[in-house]
């Protein structure tokens, strides 16, 4: 019976392991794509700053990546920048590549 409870901890903390480093992969993946937009956008340190935030703000409107890349294709369309949602998608794709390892290097 105690195997059985330990193997069930052990399964548990590693579903909230897991968790937490999509979460953690997520926040830094809209960080990098904010930084990106940014550059295209042409704005300034702080702004970019505040956009980064932004857009991982944006994650938790709703469950998936339509509203960061909802978010993103709207701002860079009314900066004026000429990017279209296969663009961003594969950024965001990217991203979470340059994401995943710069957290595997933190490690």
């Amino acid at each position: 019976m105690t195997d059985f409870k330990d193997r069930e901890r052990a399964e548990e903390a590693k579903f909230a392991r897991d968790g937490e480093s999509e979460f953690r992969i997520a926040a830094r993946r809209n960080r990098l794509l904010g930084e990106w937009a940014a550059g295209l956008m042409k704005l300034t340190p702080e702004e970019t700053e505040a956009y980064k935030k932004a857009v991982v703000q944006a994650d938790f409107e709703e469950a998936g990546d339509e509203d960061v890349i909802r978010k993103l294709l709207g701002d860079l369309t009314q900066a004026g920048c000429d990017v279209d949602e296969a663009t961003v998608r594969t950024q965001l794709e990217e991203k979470n590549i340059e994401a995943k390892r710069q957290l595997m290097s933190e490690s």
